[in-house]
């Protein structure tokens, strides 16, 4: 009786199967690159003050209290939608009024209540903050967060 799977075949199999899967795998490589390019989820373009401002939000770890879309601490409120919340989404320097008017009335002292430190911020750093806000409150969450309150 012969064998049916020889060294020879398993080598073959081993070596076929290989390269199928690595051709798979930079197949779906090329197209997660072009779907994400050309299928972007953000409704506002990456501008350096976004960026500035995603250094801002990091630099400050902003995360360790609130979360954006879902991702961090549930201590402080949902940021993902704030610019909405707040009605200034549509206007950069609204955005950046309200924000700094924010910042700077913190910590409020009111007894009892969860309370913000006080961030000595300049004002092209909150101008940042607020644009990156607006950027994450117009990208494409698909439902998220469920309510308008965070």
């Amino acid at each position: 009786m012969a064998e049916f799977l020889t060294k020879s075949r398993a080598r073959n199999i081993f070596y076929g199967g290989s390269i199928f899967f690595v051709v798979v795998f930079v197949v779906m490589t090329v197209h997660s690159h072009r779907y994400v390019v050309n299928v972007s989820t953000a409704g506002m373009p990456l501008s350096e003050a976004v960026i500035h401002g995603k250094h801002v939000w990091e630099r400050n770890s902003c995360i360790n209290c609130h979360s954006l879309h879902g991702e961090g601490a549930y201590f402080a409120p949902e940021v993902g939608n704030v610019m909405t919340r707040w009605g200034v989404q549509d206007s950069p320097e609204d955005a950046f009024e309200t924000l700094k008017a924010w910042i700077e009335s913190q910590p409020s002292g009111i007894e009892g209540r969860r309370q913000m430190p006080a961030y000595d911020m300049t004002d092209e750093d909150i101008r940042g903050l607020a644009e990156f806000l607006r950027w994450a409150d117009q990208t494409d969450t698909q439902g998220w967060p469920p309510n308008d309150a965070g």
